[in-house]
């Protein structure tokens, strides 16, 4: 088998539209949308672009989900179930480790890139 590099830039791949579920939103209107430009097999790992609208909602990710963020516009918070909030803007880059829960809130327009990989 030979491996492949993976050029975003070279994707024709258009936007997947999407929202989280009404019981989740807290405020705004958060509509999304994602070009996944990576999937392995089983979606294992997945790497692409995401946007997001202003709002904020409750988010869980899975026991096994870890995610990389890279903000390239905008402003977000995360707030843990703690309270602990971090906010993050273009530029910053940060990881959300597997089972964290807490709530998401795009500050202002965002967008990042995301690689999602999930571990047994």
């Amino acid at each position: 088998m030979t491996a492949s590099l993976i050029a975003f830039r070279e994707s024709s791949t258009e936007p997947e539209a999407f929202a989280p579920a009404p019981d989740r939103v807290l405020s705004g209107n958060p509509q999304q949308a994602a070009i996944n430009y990576y999937a392995s097999a089983g979606d294992r790992l997945l790497a692409g672009d995401w946007r997001c609208d202003p709002g904020s909602w409750r988010v869980c990710y899975d026991p096994d989900e870890y995610e990389f963020c890279q903000i390239l516009e905008g402003h977000v918070r995360l707030t843990d179930e703690t309270g602990l909030a971090r906010e993050f803007r273009a530029g910053d880059a940060f990881v959300i480790e597997a089972g964290f829960r807490g709530v998401w809130e795009t500050l202002s327009y965002c967008r990042k890139l995301y690689v999602i990989c999930r571990v047994p």
